[in-house]
């Protein structure tokens, strides 16, 4: 159980809400062009009621049941977003005229190796709330992303694997600037989850490849997330979900140029996991305390200050049994400390000219205390060193800074030019056992990226990238290209290459500093198409690894790799009323020699064949919300590798392939209204649902003993994951803002 569960449900619960209407008016009109056009499928909105429409073949729409004062906005793709304040005392008719937007008209988007989920998607593209409420996520952004293609359905790790890369491999950003430890510390064969809160994000960027030079340290992959701006109005809210709780406030200011929020939460699982028994005997927690804040300045008539904090505490304590020997039990205790700070300011120095810019600054403590215990629960030590070495302590002190700046110069015929720079200060100090553990390093980069419209219907875009580490005393140059194509009708091919460098691991350079950078080179070709609330997306790819880290029999550079595969997304919004689903196949084949792996493999954390399903039925007239996730995957590999003195060197000792992965989750969510004679009338709710629903056996590898005799699978703490709860929100109606305007 997580910190963020509660605040997850709350998202779901906005985002499913058909918010009650009071009176008996209606709003009707045409919409068209400044030619006199009829525009068919424009969205039609009005907020806080929610209710909304499509216009016809003629761009005619009708909305009733309406009272009051509203907002209505009118949006399609092509044209600048048409607001009004309305006040409906008695029916209204208007004629809508919307002027072309030049900047998204024919626009060629380059999107190789990247889905968009943000506030500016259109069609049946991703925005940042589809991707928040896929069912079985529980607010983490690395699992709800895992439903779409080239992500691996990894259940017993953290984090992103993409296109056979380690979750290590795939980094987040939130306004440019890297988020060092996303997730809590890491319990063996146990998901941890997120620390971040997801409603903090208006735009998401998922680049599976490929992505942009002004970002780096990442081989396989880049989140990228922007945070929201303003709200709209002042808001409180309320959640109970045992074993969790949370509350928060977002306070505007009145003249609405400044905002200020904080949100806790804490979470205890022991009482949830007394009833759910769990495959683990959990002596502490898991519990986690955590809060955040975050203040927003407009300065000027476009500048923007925000700034983010987070701080959390967790403690995860478990028994098993040992599996080398039946008379002992093993015990596992993990402490973390986190605190979090992002300030950020984005502002046009001149109406060509924009200045991004942002620090960073994290501490991050993880102490782990291993420990072999007697039948009676009491510490034990034993002569045989073989064993003795599962008595260990380790602990962990970190201290992350960023400082980044980038500046963008926007040129005729939307094209653009941005270069910038950054820095990176990692120091990290502690120690495992008696040995002392300390590393200082010191990353800097240069970049520059262009974008270039080479013609009505061809883009590209060109960069590099430059980067230096005092702690490896070496630089890297990594070149990036992009160019996409679009077709008559509407279609397009994009086609991407670039470089992608990554310091080894900071538990590996505790040991050696004397490596290189590890590098991937990506080659990718896709094809889009957007048409009637249709999405397809195909994509080719080829992954080529040098200089990964061997760790056997000394630590160099002189692992190797490669991954290739296709994928297959689509997205239908339009064939039945309500109904919202995607569907997604990845084809993966992919071998590694890295670590201790004797030759090239295909890593324990990856299998050629994935295939998800996400659907998202709303009933209006009942005010009820059901999400419904699928997935299902050939088995992953298993290797027992252990090193042979007579070989100087790793051999396997045993392998095989684990069953087919396969788990359906469930989510249904509730909205009621209570209180309505209030001038501030609360929202309400209430959720339940059921991960892993079937019940499906889950085995993600397995763990072998010392001699190899015995091996015991990793599967899920528990079968299912039960969860139900209620919430209430005063204030801000958020419905407005997660609503998919496309339905």
């Amino acid at each position: 159980m997580k910190t963020n569960f509660a605040t997850y449900i709350i998202i779901i619960l906005l985002v499913s809400a058909f918010s009650f209407a009071f009176g008996q008016y209606r709003i009707s009109g045409t919409v068209k062009s400044d030619k006199g056009n009829a525009i068919p499928l424009a969205s039609v909105l009005l907020s806080p009621s929610n209710k909304g429409a499509k216009t016809d073949s003629t761009g005619k729409f009708s909305i009733e049941g309406l009272k009051g004062k509203q907002v209505l906005s009118v949006s399609s793709i092509g044209y600048k977003l048409f607001k009004k304040d309305i006040s409906l005392d008695s029916s209204l008719y208007l004629d809508i005229v919307l002027k072309p937007d030049t900047r998204t008209l024919n626009e060629v988007t380059i999107s190789a190796g990247s889905f968009e989920a943000s506030d500016k998607a259109k069609g049946a593209s991703l925005t940042a709330m589809d991707a928040f409420t896929v069912a079985g996520s529980m607010a983490d952004l690395s699992l709800a992303l895992r439903s779409l293609p080239g992500a691996q359905q990894v259940g017993d790790l953290d984090g992103l694997f993409v296109r056979g890369g380690t979750g290590d491999e795939t980094k987040q950003f939130i306004d440019g600037t890297l988020l060092k430890n996303p997730n809590y510390p890491r319990v063996p064969g146990v998901q941890q989850y997120a620390r971040v809160n997801p409603i903090l994000f208006k735009g998401i960027l998922f680049s599976t490849g490929g992505y942009s030079a002004l970002y780096g340290q990442a081989m396989s992959s880049a989140l990228i997330l922007e945070s929201n701006e303003l709200p709209e109005k002042s808001s409180a809210y309320f959640a109970i979900f045992p074993p969790s709780s949370n509350a928060g406030i977002q306070q505007l200011s009145r003249n609405k140029k400044s905002s200020y929020g904080v949100t806790l939460r804490y979470s205890n699982a022991t009482f949830y996991n007394s009833i759910v028994k769990q495959k683990p005997d959990y002596f502490r927690g898991p519990e986690y305390i955590e809060g955040d804040a975050n203040f927003r300045i407009k300065t000027g008539k476009t500048g923007m200050l925000k700034f983010y904090t987070n701080w959390n505490i967790s403690d995860v304590g478990m028994r098993n049994a040992d599996i080398d020997s039946t008379a002992l039990r093993s015990s596992y205790q993990v402490k973390g400390k986190s605190i979090y700070n992002n300030l950020s300011y984005k502002d046009y120095l001149t109406d060509k000219w924009q200045v991004d810019a942002g620090l960073v600054y994290s501490y991050n403590e993880d102490h782990t205390i291993n420990g072999l215990l007697n039948i009676d629960g009491q510490p034990v030590n034993l002569e045989d060193d073989a064993l003795n070495y599962k008595n260990a302590q380790k602990l962990i002190r970190s201290n992350f800074a960023q400082g980044r700046i980038v500046f963008t110069n926007t040129l005729s015929n939307n094209q653009a030019l941005r270069f910038g720079a950054e820095h990176f200060y990692n120091r990290d100090r502690g120690f495992s056992n008696d040995s002392t553990l300390a590393i200082i390093d010191n990353l800097s980069a240069a970049f520059v990226e262009g974008d270039i419209y080479l013609a009505k219907n061809l883009a590209a875009k060109i960069g590099t990238r430059i980067e230096y580490s005092s702690l490896l005393n070496k630089a890297v140059v990594a070149p990036r290209a992009s160019l996409a194509y679009r077709l008559k009708d509407g279609g397009q091919f994009n086609l991407a290459y670039g470089i992608f460098y990554q310091e080894p691991l900071n538990e590996i350079l505790y040991r050696s500093t004397d490596l290189k950078f590890s590098r991937a080179a990506h080659y990718m070709l896709n094809y889009t198409k957007k048409a009637n609330n249709r999405f397809l997306r195909i994509e080719a790819y080829r992954k080529q690894y040098n200089d990964l880290v061997k760790t056997i029999p000394v630590i160099t550079n002189e692992g190797s790799g490669y991954a290739q595969g296709v994928e297959l997304f689509f997205r239908d919004k339009k064939t039945i009323k309500n109904l919202d689903y995607w569907v997604t196949y990845t084809y993966l084949d992919t071998k590694r020699n890295y670590l201790n792996y004797p030759f090239a493999l295909q890593p324990a954390f990856a299998t050629p064949h994935t295939a998800t399903i996400a659907i998202k039925q709303n009933f209006q007239d009942i005010n009820t919300y059901v999400n419904v996730s699928y997935a299902i995957a050939t088995g992953r590999p298993y290797y027992d590798i252990r090193y042979s003195a007579d070989d100087n060197a790793c051999k396997i000792f045993d392998q095989g392939k684990t069953k087919a992965y396969s788990v359906m989750n469930l989510q249904i969510a509730h909205l009621f209204s209570i209180f309505s004679s209030w001038k501030q009338r609360p929202v309400s709710g209430f959720s339940v649902g059921v991960n892993n629903i079937l019940g499906t056996k889950q085995v993600f590898g397995y763990n072998y003993s010392l001699d190899g005799t015995n091996k015991v699978p990793i599967t899920l703490p528990a079968t299912r994951f039960f969860y139900a709860g209620i919430f209430m929100s005063f204030g801000i109606d958020r419905t407005s803002d997660f609503l998919d305007k496309n339905l």
